[in-house]
């Protein structure tokens, strides 16, 4: 077993194409965005569109798009749909892409 509890070798093709659909979906800003703001605490519609400047019907299929790729999960609050991140896994790799990129930017450190 690796250390993420995976077996040594291969990766089988359906499991390829599922993580290969994941990062699709990280590929767009906007919905990239929307994970970041979710990953730090659960937000409407409405507050996630003002915060990323882009209008409720756009963000809502993003949203749409993200929920059936089971990136975020969503419950009611009253009338509103209140989002949050599906799994703490898909927050860590939000979060890790930015450090990551914060890195490249930074240079190897001494």
């Amino acid at each position: 077993m690796t250390k993420h509890g995976e077996p040594p070798g291969l990766i089988p093709a359906d499991r390829l194409q599922d993580a290969a659909a994941v990062f699709g979906m990280l590929a767009a800003t906007a919905r990239l965005q929307i994970l970041w703001l979710l990953s730090q605490d659960e937000r409407d519609v409405g507050t996630l569109a003002a915060a990323i400047g882009q209008t409720v019907p756009a963000v809502s299929q993003h949203l749409a798009k993200l929920k059936l790729a089971g990136l975020v999960r969503a419950h009611k609050d009253g009338r509103r749909n209140v989002y949050a991140i599906a799994d703490p896994d898909v927050a860590d790799i939000v979060r890790l892409a930015f450090r990551h990129q914060r890195g490249a930017i930074a240079g190897p450190s001494e």
